[in-house]
This record gives C-alpha cells, structure tokens and sequence, in this order.
C-alpha cells in the first residue's frame, strides 16, 4: 500500500511539473556583456564606493524582469592574495582580483546565471579560481566554463536550463574545440528544456566590431570563428548563444529560428577598462522564447559607462544605432529587425 501512495504521489508531481512548464508559453532570458566591479589589485584605489551598491542601481530593476539573467563575470574572486599572473610588461598588465562582497551586488541586481569561461579567470592562480567557484556556490549561482565545471544544469520555476560556456584561454572549455562543444551541447540538449551556451571570443577594440565568419586572431591569438562556434552549437541543441570578448558590441543573429549575439561588449566595469566611444556602450538584451527555444521577440535596453565605470541608462540609445548597422553589414539576410527603440522582431 505504501508503495502504491508512493507512485501515485510521484505520479501527481510530475503531472503538476508538466503542466506548468506546458502552460509557460513565453521564456524570457536577459544577456549582459562583461562584469568587472572592481579590483583590490594592485591597489585598493581601483575599488568603487559604497561597496559597488551604485553600479547597477540604475537596471535592477530592468535586469530583474526576465527568468534567467546572464552575464560574464571577468575576473577572480579573492579578498587577498594569491598568485598574480606573470606578464611581459607590467605597465600594461590587467589582473583582477574582485573581493568577496563584491558579489552580493550581482544577487542583489537578479542574475542567475554566469559564465567563467575568460581570460582573465586565472588572473590569481588556482587560488583566485577555486575561491571563486565556492563564493559563487555559496552565494546560489549557476554558472560554467572551468575545464573542471564544463557545463550545468539547473531548474528555475518548473523549467530546466542547460548551460555551458566556452574561451579560448587556458583553464577554460576551449571555443577552438567545436566537436566537443556539440558533444557537450547534445548531452545537455538531450537533459534539459532550454540550452543557453556562451562564448568569449573573437578579436578585441572598435576595429573588430564585424563578425568576420573567419577565425579571428588577436595579440598573435587564436580566438576562435565565433560564427562557425555559434552555428554549430545550435545544430547540436542550443536555444540561445550569448556572446562576449571583443569589449565593443557585435551583430545580432537569428539561425534555425534560435537567437544568437556575437558580442554584448562592456556591461558594468570599474577602473581598468578602456571606455571611450563605443567601448562604453552596450546593451542589456532580453529574449523572448518559447517552451521549444524558439525566438518569440527581443528587446534591446541601451546603456552607457561613463568614467571610471558603472552602468547608466543611454537617453541617446547609441548602441541600439550601432547594432542595426552591425546586424544589416554582417547578417543581411538574417529573418531579424531592430527598431530604433530596441525592439527585436521578425521580418514579416
């Protein structure tokens, strides 16, 4: 009898959990370029005020209205210590070092979900790396991209997410491996309702804004075809392809009806960024989906970084202007259109 009530209660969840993600027609998922909030290397002048409580005041709100919220978080994790990166010139050397606290203003702001999968997440050693991926445990992230937490798997509100993430720097799942990003991507696909897969890559600064659809190379690096990368991963079973790397933003595409953006640029930096021009524009992209990943809509929010950094909402909506031009030069023929508010739709 007991065995019985057991099915039966099994039964009844997993009827609930069916009908909940089959009535939650529209998915929505917001992706933000890179985070840096601050570095206590090599001093703590490089530290915003107020603990970084301000930089993001301004898009709470606007990064809280989604399901999943993505973003790039670029650097270590260490109140101190570790052992810094060795560099040619130290005059031109970047190494991050984010406190602890830090943090707290990314859960605060509503993001769910993080990709590690940079150049600058061994910045401190192993030290730096692995007190990271226990913060982000402790502090209830999901996030991926270490060779050692290569993808993951969550479920928020009835649906359950795959997510994987991918570099081409050393510690990382490796964008120039694109057989194992579909071997990777199918596994997660075959487990999973919805697949979100991002990439740091591509060449850097506003004289790489295009998507070549070539193998990029920067600083004698390769960098990985982010178009080739992008495409494949949805042949294998991704919904949505974020994109991150080239510090400026990139064109935006729609393969297979699955949305992809090649690069969403400086989102919310402090000190140690360049931020002049288009460099501190970018934009906070929501994207509507259904329950099958299908691209519904999306919606461009436009901001601007004005020195030393932190996010402010763009009254000139500069980057939607450089998007619909990106998007029409490098995708003329994709089945996607931008209007000059930020709305994203498909062509009729």
């Amino acid at each position: 009898m007991k065995h019985l009530f057991s099915k039966f209660l099994f039964f009844i969840c997993f009827i609930s959990s069916f009908l909940a993600f089959a009535q939650k027609k529209n998915i929505s998922v917001i992706g933000v370029g890179d985070m840096m909030l601050g570095t206590n290397y090599p001093d703590a002048n490089y530290l915003p005020p107020n603990k970084g409580n301000d930089l993001l005041a301004p898009v709470e709100s606007i990064l809280k209205d989604a399901d999943i919220t993505f973003g790039n978080l670029e650097g270590s994790v260490l109140d101190k210590g570790g052992a810094v990166k060795s560099c040619s010139d130290p005059a031109k050397c970047y190494a991050f070092r984010m406190p602890e606290y830090l943090l707290d203003n990314l859960t605060k702001a509503g993001f769910d979900l993080l990709s590690v999968a940079n150049n600058h997440v061994g910045d401190f050693g192993n030290e730096g790396r692995d007190n990271m991926v226990k913060v982000l445990k402790e502090k209830g992230f999901a996030f991926a991209g270490l060779s050692s937490i290569p993808s993951v798997s969550f479920e928020k509100d009835g649906v359950k997410y795959g997510f994987c993430a991918f570099a081409p720097n050393s510690g990382t799942m490796d964008i120039r491996d694109i057989a194992g990003a579909v071997k990777i991507v199918k596994e997660l696909a075959s487990k999973n309702d919805i697949v979100i897969v991002s990439f740091h890559g591509g060449a850097e600064g506003a004289s790489h804004q295009h998507v070549t659809k070539k193998t990029e190379n920067f600083l004698g690096e390769n960098r990985g075809n982010v178009y080739d990368f992008a495409h494949q991963v949805i042949d294998a079973g991704a919904d949505i392809v974020f994109g991150h790397g080239p510090h400026v933003t990139r064109a935006v595409e729609l393969y297979k009806n699955r949305f992809i953006a090649y690069s969403m640029g400086n989102f919310c930096t402090y000190k140690r960024f360049n931020l002049k021009a288009e460099s501190g524009l970018a934009p906070i992209i929501k994207v509507n989906i259904d329950s099958e990943g299908n691209f519904l809509s999306g919606k461009i929010t436009p901001i601007v970084q004005p020195h030393p950094g932190g996010v402010q909402l763009d009254s000139q909506k500069r980057v939607i202007a450089i998007m619909q031009k990106l998007t029409k030069a490098d995708f003329p023929d994709t089945k996607i259109s931008i209007s000059d508010e930020g709305e994203i739709s498909i062509k009729k």
